[in-house]
């Protein structure tokens, strides 16, 4: 099975191909900023983007992808990107961290979408992503400061 993840091309030979995502990414190539949280898809941990799609990486299959392109926390870049992340460093958001690359990831993937979004489409893009720790209100912050240097 071959990946293309952050750029690069993987051979994954002996993968069996419904081994999840999140799974191929942390131990066949190493890549640990993808978190495992709930294993059924509803915590947003394991947030990785998919051809620029936020997707749950602990129930999509590796051989799902094949073919496709897989960005992790480690390697999502650009304007958008560099927005959130100096947002999220401003706002002080992280307090346990756990959560934090999948919250980033779609934090990201909502500002690509829609670099203005309403507090609504905040609430309801974020929503599947659960902090431990409550720190939403530092995240819609974060966002809200991202977006308005986007702007």
């Amino acid at each position: 099975m071959n990946l293309n993840v952050n750029g690069t091309e993987y051979s994954l030979d002996g993968l069996d191909p419904d081994t999840p995502l999140l799974w191929a990414l942390r131990d066949a190539l190493s890549l640990k900023g993808t978190k495992f949280g709930c294993g059924a898809g509803l915590c947003g941990a394991c947030t990785v983007h998919i051809d620029g799609q936020p997707v749950r990486s602990c129930v999509t299959p590796a051989a799902a992808v094949s073919g496709r392109k897989v960005i992790t926390i480690e390697a999502v870049a650009g304007k958008v990107a560099e927005a959130v992340k100096a947002a999220w460093i401003k706002n002080n958001v992280p307090q346990c961290g756990y959560c934090q690359s999948g919250q980033i990831m779609s934090a990201v993937a909502l500002l690509t979408a829609d670099a203005n979004p309403s507090r609504e489409l905040v609430d309801r893009s974020m929503s599947g992503n659960i902090c431990r720790c409550g720190t939403y209100p530092r995240i819609r912050a974060a966002i809200a400061e991202a977006s308005k240097a986007l702007a």
